[in-house]
């Protein structure tokens, strides 16, 4: 039995793209090509649009199915395995300790530190069955029996509030998670995350800290450190650590760091 962790881009959403990609050319040679209309503004109108949206959807599927090889684990990148084990490698848990995975997935960070804390326990926690519909509680469950892991543990959760006491977890965890939350203030809701963070305990989150979707992360470092947290630093993986600069920009993943420290 082998593990699945699945793919960051859903093959859902390539189909679905590609569906009305061959939607739009169909409409195209229909109004442009067949003669149904007869010449005029309307054909003309018509005729470019079903072309312009045909050539998009085009591009868009060609540039998922890269994304799709980049990140399968079966593939010759594997982008997401050196992500994964990456960010498990800075995760390290006293022994009898636990830590906390927000927004698990398929549980691949989960195990991975699992796996690096052989003698602590891991719980992942997701929405599931929202943006992600093949992820789910049991598909993690079975990729931890898959990798003989048995210090794991998985729950249904929301990132935004925590159903956890304050200072429950040595350390806490994330993998591209914050940045796909609605939220016009992701910095408060990394403040959550760390509420549930023991004194003491470290983190390492993974993400799209981009100005756009986080505002200034220099100034929310300062934030922490003026609250006590120590070796608190925004490392990041698209200058060649997990990625190069060029690759993550036509990934849609420029911006991408950890954040690290010690509460």
């Amino acid at each position: 039995m082998k593990p699945n962790y699945k793919n960051w881009m859903p093959k859902g959403m390539i189909c679905g793209t590609a569906a009305g990609c061959a939607v739009c050319l169909g409409l195209f040679l229909v109004f442009g090509v067949s003669g149904l209309l007869t010449a005029g503004i309307w054909k003309t109108v018509l005729t470019i649009l079903f072309l312009v949206l045909t050539l998009f959807l085009l591009a868009v599927t060609v540039w998922m199915i890269l994304l799709y090889k980049s990140f399968s684990y079966n593939g010759k990148r594997q982008l997401s395995r050196r992500i994964i084990d990456g960010v498990a490698a800075r995760v390290v848990l006293p022994e009898g300790g636990s830590g906390l995975d927000v927004g698990c997935g398929s549980g691949a960070l989960t195990i991975a530190v699992a796996k690096h804390n052989p003698n602590a326990q891991m719980t992942g926690i997701d929405r599931w069955g929202v943006e992600y519909s093949s992820f789910s509680k049991t598909l993690c469950e079975e990729n931890a029996k898959a990798e003989g892991v048995s210090n794991t543990s998985f729950a249904k959760g929301d990132a935004v509030r925590l159903n956890f006491a304050n200072e429950t977890f040595d350390a806490v965890c994330s993998n591209y998670v914050y940045h796909n939350i609605p939220s016009r203030n992701r910095q408060e809701i990394l403040m959550e995350t760390l509420r549930v963070l023991k004194k003491g305990g470290t983190f390492a989150i993974h993400d799209i800290f981009s100005n756009l979707k986080y505002g200034d992360m220099q100034k929310y470092v300062q934030r922490l450190k003026d609250m006590g947290y120590a070796d608190v630093k925004l490392v990041p993986t698209d200058n060649g650590l997990f990625m190069s600069r060029c690759e993550a920009t036509w990934l849609g993943l420029k911006g991408s760091a950890i954040l690290m420290g010690k509460k």
